[in-house]
């Protein structure tokens, strides 16, 4: 169906896809509701046209400062809003289409909006969910044995992160001082000298589950409102030395970024997929799907440096190379009666695939700084330098249809001195 706002090709923003986000502009300040539409934003908050049997009683929804009342309501509410916007906003509906007065209040110019964070983000769980990823950091950051932990082969592992330094996309990034071994067996404190990016995807849960009450795995997916472009910058030196033995902390807890911009479970259902790997051994009866799937989302990252015009594709990963499903996710973290609540994230974990040029992170593409990555003006990257800004995209296509994720983007700023101690 057309849409009654043009949408330029090739747009991430069609009227499949629909995702939505909390922004304000300068005219007006407070933050609302929004769903990006081609290069506009429809402020749910003008419309009024929402008259469904749960949404009729609790639109006041689409006037709040996040998202996290509406994804409270649910799965039927989500899907009635849904089905509404898509019919305010089709070539057949005049509601939009002959207002004029309705049209220049309620459809604002991206370009003239100011983007937020979505939710109001309580805790932040990071799996790790790709074997590939697995390995390689086996491999780079260990010196024992070579082979991923047994544990990994039977659950999803994961750590808990920083909720409160999630910023939103167009951030900068601080470079981060802390401790590192040097290779002289001397520890010292100072700016990251392996700075470094994850590509990701999070998910933002709705609807959470009683304190003591475990999601099954074939319900999991009911509870995820959608899902953002995440990047979880990493420290490696820092990491190196501090993840033994409760994991990471000081080398991940300064940032994550996430995209604005939140795609719907529900507009992911065209592009689900079988999943690629073949889970050896079987999994536990509690994380096994009646029907194993995942989604085909095929993610891009690319480096630009300060000063330059030029611009490097540094990795071309997909989401289905995961080993580990959302679902699987969301069932092993509440197995144990964890209580998940609206608005928690999830971070699927580095997204990488079987080559070297689908690698999630910079680590991995130079082989931990050792064969360093040259850009397209010539530089050698092993790690981040200051002054580069990493850009996250993410898209689904198929039959035709196509959405996407709009851009997760940070650039890194110089570290931050500390007298005395370097």
């Amino acid at each position: 169906m057309d849409s009654c706002v043009p949408i330029p090709a090739n747009s991430d923003f069609t009227l499949s896809n629909m995702p939505y986000g909390i922004f304000s502009t300068e005219s007006e300040p407070n933050r609302r509701v929004g769903v990006a539409i081609g290069e506009h934003i429809l402020d749910l908050s003008k419309v009024g046209c929402f008259c469904g049997p749960i949404l009729s009683k609790c639109c006041h929804v689409f006037k709040e400062e996040s998202l996290h009342d509406f994804m409270e309501l649910g799965p039927a509410a989500w899907s009635e809003a849904r089905q509404t916007i898509h019919k305010l906003l089709s070539s057949s509906e005049g509601m939009l289409r002959d207002n004029t007065n309705l049209s220049k209040k309620a459809l604002i110019p991206q370009a003239e909006a100011r983007l937020h964070l979505p939710a109001k983000i309580g805790d932040l769980t990071d799996f790790s969910a790709s074997k590939k990823h697995a390995e390689n950091d086996r491999i780079m950051f260990t010196d024992d044995n070579l082979q991923i932990n047994q544990n990994w082969n039977y659950m999803p592992v994961a750590y808990h992160s920083r909720a409160s330094s999630i910023i939103p996309s167009g951030t900068a990034i601080r470079r981060p001082n802390g401790q590192r071994l040097s290779s002289t067996g001397i520890v010292t404190f100072g700016p990251t000298e392996q700075l470094d990016f994850e590509v990701e995807l999070g998910a933002l849960i709705g609807r959470g589950n009683d304190l003591g009450r475990p999601i099954p795995v074939d319900d999991a997916e009911k509870h995820v409102f959608g899902m953002v472009l995440l990047n979880d910058w990493s420290a490696r030196d820092m990491q190196s030395w501090e993840w033994k033995p409760l994991g990471c902390f000081l080398s991940k807890s300064y940032a994550t970024t996430i995209s604005p911009w939140v795609v719907t479970m529900e507009a992911l259902q065209p592009f689900r997929c079988d999943m690629l790997d073949v889970q050896k051994p079987t999994p536990l009866p509690y994380l096994q799907h009646r029907i194993p799937s995942t989604f085909d989302i095929s993610l891009h990252v690319h480096l630009s440096t300060e000063g330059a015009e030029s611009v490097t594709r540094l990795s071309t990963t997909n989401y289905k190379y995961m080993y580990w499903t959302l679902a699987q996710q969301v069932a092993h973290h509440t197995s144990n009666g964890c209580n998940l609540k609206t608005g928690d994230l999830l971070g699927s974990g580095t997204i990488s695939g079987p080559t070297k040029s689908s690698a999630g992170s910079m680590a991995e593409l130079s082989e931990r700084g050792s064969v360093p990555v040259i850009l397209a003006n010539g530089q050698p990257r092993g790690f981040l330098l200051d002054g580069d800004e990493i850009v996250i995209t993410g898209r689904c296509a198929k039959e035709g249809k196509s959405i996407g994720f709009g851009s997760c983007t940070g650039r890194i700023l110089p570290p931050l001195s500390f007298p005395g101690y370097y």
